[in-house]
């Protein structure tokens, strides 16, 4: 699937509380038109979650997280020809959704949270993102701290990739985030990203997600401002900027919301990469 341009992810939030589209999507109707929409618009995947993992949320049961992204994936994947991978840490939901046609596991808690998860990828023999993250959503944010964020992040998912080898999920299917803005100060996440060459020494795919997030909106907000909605067309800016300076610096695959606007950036990021 990888190969000379950059792979686009895109982002279907199927919660009331998503911190970038306040729930436009919660519906199931509304969930797998966008899904399309963003399918139409040039995404490779599409990621269908049904519990927010922005900082300090709470989770949802298995149950209900079923009930929201089963009747979507079923819908896209009887529509679409390209993967959807499903975006939750529970292997029970996990497994319906892969029933339902979805074709990879994107599990932010690299297979931490959940024993069986593993194991179930291992069986199904599908792709499986295993994300960097210090703690849970609801403590993540909580005075993240690290002696050298880069080397920590890169050491954490070189272990993720062990640990996912040892359950038997072959080195071949694993992608790799390391978790912009899940348990990173602003400063922690630019540092990240100036230097995310590092992690091409694991060779493995390397997914990167920066799309509206806080520290974006935090370098473009006035000054008297908390914060500013994560839907305006200046944080569309910063994140195509911040996502091209990811791909610049080796990301293989982007988790997006305006996927025709990162289209557009990567066509031209694409060219430059590979001029000769």
């Amino acid at each position: 699937m990888l190969g000379r341009r950059t792979l686009i992810m895109g982002i279907v939030n199927i919660t009331p509380d998503s911190f970038s589209d306040g729930g436009r999507f919660f519906g199931t109707q509304a969930a797998v038109e966008h899904g399309l929409a963003l399918a139409a618009a040039g995404a490779e995947i599409i990621d269908v979650g049904g519990e927010s993992t922005r900082p300090f949320s709470d989770p949802v049961s298995a149950d209900e997280e079923t009930r929201r992204v089963v009747p979507v994936i079923e819908q896209l994947a009887a529509k679409l020809s390209i993967p959807i991978s499903i975006d939750t840490t529970k292997s029970e939901v996990a497994r319906q959704a892969l029933a339902a046609g979805a074709a990879i596991v994107n599990d932010v808690s690299a297979l931490r949270l959940d024993p069986a998860m593993g194991p179930l990828a291992a069986s199904q023999g599908v792709p499986v993102i295993l994300m960097h993250m210090l703690g849970t959503p609801k403590t993540m944010q909580v005075k993240p701290d690290y002696r050298d964020v880069v080397a920590e992040v890169r050491g954490f998912l070189a272990e993720a990739i062990a640990r996912a080898e040892a359950q038997g999920i072959d080195r071949s299917r694993i992608v790799v985030d390391p978790g912009i803005g899940f348990g990173k100060t602003f400063a922690h996440n630019l540092l990240l990203l100036q230097q995310l060459a590092a992690f091409q020494e694991l060779n493995v795919p390397l997914l990167v997600g920066v799309s509206r997030k806080a520290f974006i909106r935090n370098l473009l907000k006035p000054a008297d401002a908390k914060d500013i909605p994560a839907d305006l067309p200046v944080v569309e800016a910063g994140s195509l900027a911040a996502a091209s300076a990811a791909v610049l610096n080796g990301a293989h695959i982007l988790r997006v919301h305006d996927v025709a606007g990162t289209r557009a950036a990567l066509t031209v990021i694409d060219a430059i990469r590979q001029a000769v």
